[in-house]
């Protein structure tokens, strides 16, 4: 029940209606027991400071931020973490007592959880393979090499876009083709095809048994490139444990308190599916 005391986190974007961070976030408060609540707010992207003067001024108790806002936010923090200053992104804002605004991104540690909960797999001395080199692409690249893999390959169409990924993985990263992607540990698809785009962004790779390959798009739940890795035998995984994850750090940072991680998944998954449901 809202109270006088409640505190309330939030999410901008533009748009924003879709976003599950609400589900998310109000299961982990109910689930802990906190007096607070979480709201998705529609920022036009002319109006980033504006919002960022609104958490200030109202006393907002943590802040999300998705497209498209992460770049700005980033410029406009009193400061950033290590990993959103070598992004020039940010995900999720941590007000201070004295009104610091702190930007982090927790996107490529989220992803790096999921994978160590949901499947078992460590990046140390493993060879993964990131497909995309965009704002998501380069928070996987930083946190796999971050984590110790062995090689982090980066396919993508435009060779520029490819080396500004690959500057974040230092001496473990280099560019590659599509066919590599038959021959590592880990896949990683960071771009949308198979979400607003049909077919597979690693035409005619065929993958194998001890393969892990994830997509970050999370609806549809399974993507062309997922069915086709599972039918090939290897383990296939949508962006949802990524969601999750890197909100269960947000939440910790902003109240202090241990995640409730099986709530907020069984949460995103009720909300993914109530909004497929809708659309058909």
């Amino acid at each position: 029940m809202l109270s006088g005391a409640t505190r309330l986190a939030a999410v901008i974007g533009h748009p924003v209606a879709h976003s599950l961070s609400p589900d998310i976030h109000n299961a982990a408060f109910a689930a802990t027991g906190l007096d607070w609540a979480y709201l998705a707010f529609d920022v036009a992207p002319g109006d980033t400071r504006a919002a960022l003067d609104a958490v200030r001024a109202l006393g907002l108790g943590g802040l999300s931020v998705t497209m498209p806002h992460k770049e700005a936010v980033a410029r406009l923090v009193d400061r950033c973490s290590p990993d959103a200053e070598a992004l020039a992104a940010v995900n999720c804002v941590v007000p201070g007592a004295d009104g610091e605004l702190v930007g982090e991104n927790t996107d490529g540690p989220g992803l790096l959880d999921a994978l160590s909960a949901d499947h078992g797999f460590t990046p140390e001395g493993r060879r993964c393979l990131v497909v995309g080199a965009g704002g998501a692409a380069r928070a996987v690249v930083r946190a796999l090499a971050g984590a110790g893999a062995r090689e982090v390959l980066v396919v993508n169409r435009t060779p520029e876009r490819a080396a500004a990924a690959l500057a974040l993985a230092g001496p473990a990263g280099r560019a590659a083709p599509v066919e590599a992607a038959a021959d590592v540990d880990l896949v990683v698809n960071a771009t949308p095809v198979g979400m607003d785009t049909p077919g597979t962004p690693l035409p005619g790779v065929r993958f194998s048994a001890g393969q892990l390959v994830v997509d970050l798009v999370y609806h549809p739940a399974e993507t062309p490139l997922l069915a086709g890795a599972a039918a090939d035998g290897a383990t296939a995984a949508n962006g949802l444990g990524m969601l999750v994850h890197q909100a269960a750090r947000a939440f910790t940072r902003w109240t202090g308190v241990a995640a409730p991680v099986a709530a907020m998944a069984a949460a995103a998954a009720r909300g993914l599916e109530a909004r497929s449901s809708a659309a058909h």
